[in-house]
């Protein structure tokens, strides 16, 4: 979080407002939907996060034209630009763009960058018969001062004004969730609107994301948590969906709705293989047999595909390897903590909790970055797991079933044995792996 500097604080009176007495239930007015319906009341909306920005006006114009088509323009609830961040060129990227492009009209909305349909994200249900008069300009009988407006909206964005309404439930953004904007998208795909993901070669908007390695981890955790709670309550694409989108948009949904279960095989192959192999126990066939062909096409065809993929959303093959390597690291770490969290969640053991996520940092640690060398100077228990992972594997030696993930972790074995700066593993998060590692080639396989 940013910490705002005093002499600014006292300049505004907004920022005395929020004290300790605040609470989530009990705050002062936050700018929402309802607010802007007093100040202009637009039919479209643009949603924007405050660390992003327009990167090209003319995508702004580009993106209406999508509601202003005579023929299918009636039928769009929001046009979602791609999410692209200065300091990240995240795999969010890649799969929005092959997603989208068969999504059957149900383009994901990821919380930002989105131009909606006021209509649509207030609750109302498509209709065939519903037409939009864009020329139709009507003149407000009154006007009113800045302070007026301000001292109206306050009413309407306090927290207290949804109590009894529909509002978090069939009208605006729905709560319950830490990825809302998902089950968002999806209620209104499911009331018969049809959604636009526009990818123009030039970024629509620019923003920043976390340039630490643990912070990017905690992001992670929090939006695989999410959306695979989303997967296990009554908003399931295959539930909620059913008879209201094609089942290739449901499908599609659960490439992300899946991201937490995705680590229980990752991590099964990652650490069983290195085992089995450790005392001598055959899992795959011999190169020799013919039944090796079979996963010699499986293991080539996934990746051949994956980088083509990649270059096809204009990346390089050098972003799609360091892909490879962050996947790898995000599915044994991040996604299964928020898949195990989500779990006993379920079972009610715990609660959801919202962790923020700070994309402020140092020149020390910018610098790091700008060398794209991973930072991994916290003794988190993620990076007990990536350390310990990599080590095993490492004393493995097979070149053919654990040479990939060896070649994967090289940023891991330089930040363990041959880094000195601040991002290099703390000497805690070694000695734990080592002690790790010792007990598993101890412990036999029954």
């Amino acid at each position: 979080m940013v910490a705002f500097p005093m002499k600014i604080k006292v300049q505004y009176k907004g920022f005395s407002e929020w004290n300790t007495k605040v609470t989530k239930q009990n705050h002062h007015s936050i700018v929402q939907i309802r607010v802007s319906s007093h100040i202009s009341n637009a039919p479209v909306i643009l949603n924007l996060d405050c660390d992003m920005y327009s990167n090209d006006p003319d995508a702004i114009r580009e993106s209406l034209s999508f509601f202003m088509d005579e023929n299918q323009g009636h039928r769009v609830a929001y046009c979602h630009g791609l999410r692209v961040s200065l300091k990240l060129r995240a795999a969010l990227d890649n799969l929005l763009t092959n997603l989208s492009r068969s999504c059957y009209g149900a383009a994901l909305y990821c919380g930002t960058g989105c131009f909606h349909r006021r209509e649509s994200l207030c609750g109302r249900k498509f209709s065939e018969d519903y037409r939009v008069e864009w020329k139709n300009k009507e003149e407000k009988s009154t006007y009113k001062t800045v302070e007026e407006l301000e001292e109206e909206s306050k009413v309407v964005a306090n927290c207290s004004y949804e109590e009894g309404t529909q509002w978090g439930k069939q009208m605006g953004l729905l709560y319950g969730c830490p990825v809302g904007d998902i089950i968002t998208a999806l209620a209104i795909q499911c009331s018969g609107w049809k959604s636009i993901y526009y990818n123009p070669s030039k970024p629509a908007f620019l923003g920043v994301a976390p340039t630490i390695l643990d912070v990017a981890l905690v992001q992670h955790n929090r939006w695989s948590e999410g959306m695979f709670q989303i997967f296990i309550s009554k908003y399931c694409p295959f539930i909620y969906g059913h008879g209201k989108i094609r089942l290739g948009a449901q499908m599609g949904y659960c490439i992300y709705l899946l991201w937490a279960p995705l680590s229980v095989p990752t991590l099964t192959y990652v650490l069983v293989t290195s085992l089995s192999l450790l005392h001598g126990i055959p899992l795959f066939p011999e190169v020799s047999s013919l039944w090796f062909l079979s996963f010699a096409y499986v293991f080539i065809a996934k990746f051949a595909y994956s980088l083509a993929e990649s270059i096809s959303c204009r990346d390089t093959p050098k972003s799609w390897w360091n892909l490879q390597r962050i996947l790898l690291i995000r599915r044994t770490t991040s996604y299964l903590f928020a898949f195990i969290d989500a779990v006993t969640k379920q079972l009610g053991f715990s609660q959801t909790a919202f962790a923020l996520t700070t994309k402020v940092v140092d020149d020390d640690v910018q610098r790091r970055y700008e060398q794209e060398m991973m930072d991994f100077g916290n003794s988190s228990a993620m990076f007990t797991i990536t350390a310990t992972l990599g080590l095993l594997n490492l004393i493995m030696g097979n070149v053919i079933l654990c040479g990939l993930i060896v070649i994967v972790n090289v940023p891991v074995y330089e930040a363990l044995f041959f880094r000195s700066d601040k991002g290099r593993f703390p000497s805690s998060v070694m000695f734990r792996s080592v002690v790790l590692v010792s007990i598993a080639c101890l412990l036999p396989i029954f």
